[in-house]
Formats: C-alpha cells, structure tokens, sequence
C-alpha cells in the first residue's frame, strides 16, 4: 500500500534486500561473510575503513579555520581575557559547551563561562537578544558552538558591541555567512575538510586539538608548568553528542563515537554521563551507541526542551558522581514529563490524521498545528509522525500571538532543507527563517502564513517525491544461514559498530516457524521460534507488536536483528523483532 488512508493511517513497511556486490571488496579474509556482506552493503570496500584508531583520524589541518579560531583564543588567553561560549539547547550543543569549558581549563585558562539560550524566551543561537545578555558578563570573544551559521544579525550585535565572535557550526549555511572573525563550519564554503557529516561537538573538538597545538608553540604549558591535557579523555562527550544529534556516522565519526564508547564502559569518562546511564538502568560497562541515542540522549535533550539546558550542562560538569546524581535525576524526571506531553500529543495529531480529508488522502507534505502543543517536543511529534505516516512532517507550536515555532523531519529521497528553501524561494515572505540539515530543521512564519505555508509545502514535496517513495522499506541485509544464527555472531556484530545513522546496525529476514508465543507486558510478543532449514529453538521479542498481530500464523516472515539478552549474568542470543508478517 501506499502510506496513510483515512481507513487506516499507518503506512505498513515491505522487506527490501540490499543489493550487495562483492566485487572489487578488500576487506580481511577472516571477516564473517555476514560482516562481509553488511560492510559491503554500507559502502566499505578497503579494510582501512574498518580502523578505528585515533591515528585514522581526519587530521586537525584540514579543519579549514581551525587554526585561525586557535590563534585567536590563545590571544585572548595569554592577555588574561574572558572567553564566552554561546550553546544551543539540544544535546550537541550540550557537549559542545561543556567540552569547551573544560579543554580550556584543562588548558590553564579559568576565565571561561557558558551562555545557552532558553528556547522559550530566546529561541535558538546567537540573536540580538543573547548578545546582550552576553554584554552583561564583558567577555572579550564569543565562540558559538552548534549555532550561528545563521546568526547574521546576532554577530552584528555583536561586532556593533566590540566584541568579535568566532563560529564553530556544522549546519547548512544560507546565502550570506555572518561577518565573524573567523567562521569553522565544514559544510561552508571553501572549507576542505573531508566530513561534512561531523557534529557541532565534533568541530569545536578540532578547534581545540588546534589550540593545544597552537599554545604548544607559544611554550604556553611551559611557562606555566602544566602538563598539556590529553585530548583523548574527552572523546566521551564528543561520542555523547555526535550520536545523540543523529549525524552520518562515516568513517571519521565511527572513530570519534568508538573512542568515546571504550571509554565509558571504562568507566573513564565524565561522572555526569555515568549518572545518566545509572538513571537509565543502562550498564555503562556494556554501553553502546544506541544507549547514547535512546538513553543518555533524551535525558540530556529533556532539559532544553522543557526547562533550561544549564541543568544538562551543569550534569556533565560534575565533578564527581556524587555531584552528577541528583542532577541526572532531575534529568529523569523532565524526560519522564517529556514523554507524558508527547504521547498527549500523538494522540491528538493522529485524531486529526484520521479526519484529514474527505477523500482519504493525506498530504504528502504533511503541516500540523494545535495551539496548546508544547513548543519543547514538537521535533519529536514530527519524528513520530513521520515514522507512523512515511512523509515529511512539519509540527508547529505557538511562540507567541504572532509567531509559529515548526520542527521538521524527512523521508529518504527528500532534504527538508532543500525543500524549506525552494518554499522561500518561490513564495518570498511567507517563511521569516529556517534552517538545518537533510532530515532535520526548523523553522518561524507568521500566524496567518500557515495555511497558504502547508499548500506550499506539499506543493514542493510532490515535485521532490515520486509515489514509490511514500511506500517505507525495511532495507534487509538478507538471510543468516540458521549455522550462524548465534551468540558468537551476534557478539561480533555487536563489536563491529558503532551502528547509527547513515550505517545502520544490521538487520536480517528470513522465515521461521513459531513453536511458542506469549504477552508479556501486554504489548509485546515472547516467541521462541525455529529457523527454516534449522533445528535450534531461538527466542525472539517483538515490542508493541500485539496491537497490529492479535493473533500469529504458525510461520512467519521476519526482520529482526541479532541481540545479546543478559540475565543474572548468563548471556544468550535473542532475536529483536522489528517487523512480522505471515510467511
């Protein structure tokens, strides 16, 4: 079927198999071919993309303006200056500020402070309103992490005010660039770094290892009599919050989120980030990307969308777990409300879903507005209904009586930011600002504007997107012989990570007959199931499953991933069922 009806608003995923080659791959002999073929499937061909060594970092010389920010922070270091960093309210930005404050004291410089806008009063980066603010504390440069690309009227304040700024930013640029000192963005104009895919904490993270260096040959550790700090112990936060924004994980970021992973299950990482674990229930000694994703990442995100994103900084500068705690629980708490507000309004955007037109059809750019959604979790709404409808989907809340907020999420096939762009383009003053990335972005219109801004949109989406695209794939990695159906395979693809975004962990079809089935938790399904041409019984789970499969055929087809369930301390394979129909 093609996506959402008024019968029935849930677009119902078809199994696609990857189309693997093997040709021309030179990946080790000894590799599974399972790995193999997953590799191959998400574009490796060398093994040296397999390395995940620091050595096989993008060196820090091709962050274009990198040395140049280094060169002026160091100035203002060596003269006793006041640096200020100017955050976002997401969990990049998040890292970003608090890896800032403490590379620079580890450093030696103890006059740095953070300043995060509320998004409720200020909305997001550097605007007119944040750089007076900032005034107030007379700092002697701004640094903007995760934001100001698109602060061309904020670097002006500031600039007007003398204070000089320097962008560090990973989103898409508009036309014009800020009249910054010095802007470090990869994906702007003649930037020749390698990674556009890197996160905002990524880039202030080459900014950094260029200040190291750049204080090194000015003998600033010397001097001082201070060891130069190890940038590595800061690979944590730099995993926490390129994972948690969704970035492509290409080969440099798989690097980065590896090394921050080994070390939080070391346990050698912020006691913040171990707090957060704890409050999860997640084991930070088996931590893996999906746990910085789906765990650590919305606690931490919970703060700037329902309170003030100081309270999530403030956890991952404790000093101690002792500290970390109470913060991380507070944390807890605002994602436990988060998810209240957000399954409030689920229900009410699929109410209007199913009265969405007499025809039965949806817009294949879908706009949504209720007055009394809340501002903080509308990115989330669009997530939500994105996944269930398999289209893009902009959610708006009110900023105001004159104002909307809306928070977009795409489909493959379609870069939002593309499509916000050509609406601009082709309808000038309808859309006051925008930006983002490919899948992701926000955006402000007036009231009055919606309802001409949605036909627009969906006008601009039916030209991007063919019908095909509105029918969701489940991209298979294929069958896995029932020999290798077990716990050794499922521990090496497990090491074989990190999995994410744009290198997603492996998932696997085949057919199986059921020998078992029970609910548990009333929403899931308990299975243990025989492969076919197999004689082993395997267990599988398949969550919030019993609403769409009351009932089970006797063989099935599945997608399902290969998962390691530990209980009281014995370890065995289990089969992560994301998908069931009858065989």
């Amino acid at each position: 079927m093609t996506a959402c009806s008024l019968s029935d608003d849930i677009a119902v995923p078809c199994i696609e198999r990857r189309q693997v080659s093997l040709d021309g791959v030179d990946l080790p002999a000894d590799l599974p071919e399972v790995l193999r073929r997953v590799y191959a499937a998400r574009g490796l061909r060398e093994a040296r993309e397999l390395e995940r060594s620091l050595s096989a970092l993008i060196p820090p010389g091709r962050m274009t303006g990198a040395d140049r920010a280094a060169a002026r922070i160091a100035d203002v270091m060596e003269a006793g200056g006041r640096l200020l960093v100017v955050g976002d309210f997401d969990a990049d930005g998040a890292t970003s500020c608090a890896l800032s404050l403490l590379a620079v004291r580890a450093m030696g410089h103890a006059d740095i402070d953070y300043l995060v806008p509320n998004r409720f009063e200020y909305g997001y980066g550097l605007t007119p309103e944040i750089v007076a603010l900032a005034r107030e504390r007379a700092p002697d440069l701004l640094i903007t992490v995760d934001n100001g690309i698109s602060s061309l009227e904020g670097v002006d304040a500031a600039n007007a005010a003398g204070i000089p700024v320097i962008v560090t930013d990973h989103h898409l640029p508009g036309e014009r660039l800020p009249e910054a000192a010095v802007i470090v963005n990869p994906n702007a104009p003649g930037n020749d770094f390698p990674s556009g895919a890197i996160a905002g904490v990524g880039v202030i993270f080459y900014v950094l290892l260029a200040l190291r260096a750049e204080l090194h040959r000015r003998d600033w550790f010397a001097r001082r009599g201070i060891e130069p700090p190890n940038m590595a112990q800061f690979l944590d936060l730099v995993a926490l919050g390129t994972v948690a924004d969704v970035v492509p994980l290409d080969h440099n970021n798989r690097i980065l989120v590896h090394q921050g992973l080994a070390r939080i299950r070391a346990g050698d990482c912020r006691p913040g980030i171990l707090a957060l674990l704890e409050a999860a229930g997640r084991d930070h000694r088996r931590v893996r990307a999906a746990d910085m994703g789906f765990a650590v990442g919305p606690r931490l995100n919970a703060a700037g969308r329902l309170d003030d994103m100081s309270r999530g900084i403030a956890c991952l500068l404790a000093d101690s777990l002792e500290a970390a705690r109470p913060l991380a629980q507070e944390l807890d708490r605002l994602n436990r409300e988060r998810r209240q507000i957000e399954q409030g309004m689920q229900r009410q955007a699929e109410a209007m879903l199913a009265e969405w037109r007499p025809e039965g059809e949806l817009d294949w750019g879908l706009c949504l507005f209720r007055e009394d959604w809340h501002q903080g979790v509308i990115g989330i709404l669009a997530s939500r209904i994105k996944e269930r409808c398999h289209r893009p989907v902009i959610a708006f809340a009110a900023a105001d009586e004159e104002w909307l907020k809306g928070s977009a999420r795409s489909i493959p096939g379609l870069h939002i930011r593309d499509a916000l762009d050509a609406v601009a383009a082709r309808h000038p003053g309808l859309l006051e600002k925008f930006g983002g990335h490919a899948m992701a972005a926000g955006l402000s219109l007036r009231r009055e504007h919606f309802a001409a801004f949605a036909r627009a949109f969906d006008a601009v989406v039916r030209e991007m997107l063919a019908p095909e695209d509105l029918q969701p794939l489940i991209p298979s990695d294929g069958e896995v012989a029932p020999e290798a159906l077990n716990l050794e395979m499922a521990r090496q693809i497990a090491a074989g990570g990190p999995w994410g975004q744009a290198f997603p962990e492996p998932l696997f079809d085949g057919c199986f007959e059921i020998l078992s089935s029970r609910i548990v938790g009333e929403q899931h399904w308990k299975l243990v199931l025989r492969p076919e041409g197999g004689d082993q019984a395997l267990d599988g789970i398949a969550f919030r499953a019993v609403e769409r499969h009351p009932e089970l055929p006797p063989r099935v087809r599945l997608a399902y991933r290969l998962d390691i369930n530990e209980w009281r301390g014995r370890e065995s394979l289990q089969l992560l069922i994301e998908h069931l129909e009858p065989a």
